[in-house]
């Protein structure tokens, strides 16, 4: 069953095995701003750009930008350089999660170095709706802008006006693109606000990554399934809004004629359905993927793997609620500041707000050390999977080495396991352990993911003393 919804999560996110040949040529820019250094960080922007890139990837598109934290200058260049890359496609997409504002009717995307303290900062500072427009612009068949900047913008209470007549709206303004076949796509209906969440996607996100790319599916469908889910998981507070207007003919991001996922054979390695269903989890990138790829394969190396995954997202939730918590914490602070409140009623907010931010910077390392551990073990597992490729596939005999739930499944000679036992308690050199990495590590079982991150670990902190390591210099549990 666990199979079949895995298979079902493929046809959904468009992850089958596409065709090369694909007639149109599809490109997309995915950003996401969150450490504004000015105003409190936002707390979904980044991964769910990292969700929506992964959704574009998983939908074979040619090329898929993915930016997170921009300055003016590199979100200006960035926007430049994707417009290169729209000229020679057929569809192009710009999604962006972050602050934006509205100024006299005009909507702008906010960079995470943007202090505005006046209204005319804006126009310095920020960057126009209409230079996305332009970036996507040279696309011959459809140009879709995704924004999902409509949050409650706190530039805009300490902002000065230089002229008293000029507006600053709540959320963004409404805008009808001037060029054909045009869609900019909102997170809230404009003059409205939209929601975070309290999940690691914000509703806007999530829906997005439901609908979009199903093989087939109209965008415009597709942005109305969205609207659905959003106001569902709302309460109606908050409505997503597309402007602009397409042809008569579907316009689907995804093409209906998607080749069939290969079946496996009865004789094939199953090491390969295993690494397929990985790597579906991979490009999904949720909760609720991984859980599923573990209740299939809830031992071995890939399970190990997918583990690590589930901690980098345990990580980031734990992140986001540590940095919501400091900024109300900071909040009540400064309200208490600012009323005089009593010493002692003043003192105790001071004390919660530093204990919740340094709740926050806890959070923040582990998260990144988490970010780390996964992004060496998976170039790790690259690697070791295109050594594997070029090598070929294990016997059955050394396959019948892995052990479950261990770290390393490991494929040995015997001169390397009497190494074992002859340097069990002394010290291996870090050259030793890449080594060992070299000599016995080959195939998929192998463990050299496990090799090559535990040799990097040592090139940081040093060698270690032997207990019992295996033939790649790896600790055994």
């Amino acid at each position: 069953m666990v199979a079949v919804r895995l298979l079902i999560l493929l046809i959904c996110f468009g992850c089958l095995n596409c065709s090369p040949a694909l007639a149109e040529r599809r490109v997309a820019l995915v950003i996401g701003n969150s450490a504004y250094q000015k105003v409190p960080r936002l707390i979904n922007p980044t991964s769910d750009a990292e969700a929506l890139a992964a959704l574009f990837k998983a939908a074979q598109f040619e090329s898929v930008d993915s930016k997170s934290d921009l300055s003016a200058t590199e979100l200006r260049r960035t926007l430049r350089e994707f417009a290169s890359k729209a000229r020679d496609a057929d569809i192009a997409v710009v999604y962006y999660a972050g602050h934006g504002i509205e100024l006299d009717g005009n909507n702008f995307l906010v960079p995470v170095d943007a202090t505005l303290e006046t209204d005319s900062d804006v126009l310095d500072e920020a960057v126009s709706i209409e230079r996305v427009l332009f970036a996507v612009e040279p696309a011959k068949r459809l140009r879709l802008v995704i924004l999902d900047a409509c949050r409650d913008n706190p530039f805009v209470k300490t902002m000065k006006r230089t002229v008293a007549s000029r507006g600053i709206g709540r959320g963004l303004a409404k805008v009808e693109p001037m060029t054909p076949n045009t869609l900019i796509a909102f997170a809230a209906k404009a003059g409205s606000t939209a929601s975070d969440g309290d999940s690691q996607n914000s509703p806007f996100a999530a829906a997005l990554v439901k609908h979009l790319a199903r093989p087939g599916l109209d965008v415009r469908r597709a942005l109305g399934f969205v609207r659905d889910d959003v106001l569902k998981s709302t309460g109606n507070r908050q409505e997503p809004y597309v402007y602009g207007s397409l042809g008569g003919e579907d316009a689907p991001l995804v093409p209906a004629n998607v080749p069939a996922l290969p079946q496996a054979s009865s004789h094939s390695d199953p090491q390969a359905a295993i690494r397929r269903d990985y790597e579906l989890a991979l490009q999904l990138a949720r909760r609720d993927g991984w859980e599923a790829f573990l209740s299939q394969y809830p031992d071995g190396f890939y399970a190990n793997l997918a583990r690590g995954q589930l901690n980098k997202i345990a990580a980031d939730e734990e992140r986001s609620v540590a940095a919501e918590k400091a900024r109300i914490a900071e909040q009540e602070r400064a309200r208490l500041a600012e009323q005089g409140a009593k010493a002692a009623e003043l003192a105790k907010a001071i004390a919660a707000a530093k204990a919740a931010e340094e709740a926050r910077v806890t959070a923040e390392r582990a998260n990144r050390i988490a970010q780390e551990k996964v992004a060496t073990a998976e170039a790790a597992r690259l690697a070791a999977e295109k050594a594997s490729d070029n090598s070929g596939q294990p016997s059955n005999k050394e396959r019948s080495r892995q052990r479950s739930g261990s770290t390393v499944s490991m494929r040995a000679t015997p001169e390397s396991e009497r190494t074992q036992e002859r340097q069990g308690a002394k010290r291996l050199s870090c050259t030793q352990v890449l080594s060992r990495c070299r000599v016995s590590c080959g195939g998929p079982d192998c463990g050299s993911t496990v090799c090559v991150g535990r040799h990097q670990e040592c090139m940081r902190t040093g060698c270690w003393w032997g207990k019992r390591f295996s033939g790649c210099g790896v600790i055994k549990q």
